[in-house]
């Protein structure tokens, strides 16, 4: 017969039936077997994990922990070609990892050190997020772990902030924002007296509450600019560089959240302070700090030696099996006010 004569139809079943077959036998086993370790994992800690749940949808800077699983998947997938190009088996290092993260969730509810039930939660997640990468390592081997190293460690976002530190975080935020929001108002000459976090401007005294400290955001801004440094950057030290500045950015850019809406309060509207810009405005502001932001990621990356993007580890300028977009784009819907 005919090639003229074949169905394109045919050809595209043809080519699909090759892509299925180019996966190894032996990879679609072991894909199936850490399937099912995840899903006993899961049904074991179902109970902890819908505290996870519950505390993401109840606290501010818990609503991004539901993003970081597929985030971290979706890193995987995407360079699945370098990742598992070569798989063996790693039940001593695994073992060693599974040992460890029972121990330690074991221990997060003996009640050994007294903490918050929020603490107890982070301890706990930590521990079911170490059970999983132990998974991992036992299912694909040390090698592929190495090669997927950063999504395995990027799990350990889904851990909620230890209280102490979430308050270390907000006091250090909210310092800083009123502290660039008084400078603001003095370039622009308007009259303002300080008392705490609290600001008395001609008309209005505004307080920069825990509300309005910004966290939210700023973890937004880590997630970003972590993903940012791993795909762009080569350099460790640059890649600690572009990261330290994430804290002095998020405080500039809620500083100037802060003072743009109070101005348009004193000068346009008061309805300003109570609106939806106020409410829903955290994204514009956002954006904002990754404008700022954008110049010197260019900067770091531009004066490595490396010429061509890194935009995969082992992979070239525009051959990766899929975009990052997405994935990056994805943590602008956890930004508010």
């Amino acid at each position: 017969m005919s090639n003229d004569l074949i169905s394109p139809r045919k050809d595209e079943r043809g080519s699909r039936r090759r892509d299925l077959k180019s996966v190894p036998a032996p990879l679609r086993s072991i894909n199936f077997y850490f399937a099912a370790y995840l899903c006993f994992v899961a049904l074991i800690f179902v109970r902890t994990l819908s505290n996870l749940v519950a505390f993401a949808i109840h606290y501010e800077y818990g609503s991004h922990i539901p993003l970081i699983p597929f985030m971290s998947a979706y890193l995987i997938f995407v360079q699945r070609k370098t990742i598992f190009s070569s798989v063996q088996h790693s039940f001593r290092t695994g073992g060693v990892l599974l040992f460890l993260g029972v121990a330690s969730f074991w221990t997060s509810y003996a009640h050994l050190v007294s903490l918050s039930e929020n603490d107890v939660l982070a301890w706990a997640t930590a521990s079911i997020v170490l059970i999983s990468i132990a998974g991992f390592v036992i299912c694909y081997g040390s090698g592929t772990s190495r090669r997927a190293l950063f999504p395995l460690l990027f799990l350990f976002l889904m851990v909620p902030i230890p209280t102490f530190v979430v308050e270390k975080l907000i006091f250090l935020l909210r310092e800083g924002s009123t502290s660039i929001t008084m400078g603001i108002f003095q370039i622009c000459n308007v009259p303002a007296v300080r008392n705490g976090f609290a600001i008395s401007v001609p008309g209005v005294t505004i307080e920069i509450a825990q509300e309005c400290s910004g966290i939210r955001s700023t973890l937004a801004l880590l997630i970003t600019c972590l993903l940012a440094s791993y795909l762009f950057l080569q350099s460790k030290m640059r890649r600690i560089l572009f990261l330290s500045l994430i804290v002095p950015m998020a405080v500039v850019k809620n500083g100037i959240r802060i003072a743009t809406l109070t101005l348009l309060s004193i000068y346009v509207d008061p309805g300003f302070l109570y609106g939806r810009l106020h409410h829903e405005g955290g994204i514009v502001f956002f954006l904002l700090a990754l404008l700022l932001l954008a110049p010197i990621l260019w900067l770091l990356h531009t004066s490595e030696r490396t010429k061509r993007p890194r935009l995969f580890p082992g992979v070239g300028p525009g051959k990766a099996d899929g975009g990052v977009p997405g994935a990056v784009a994805s943590i602008t819907n956890t930004v508010r006010s």
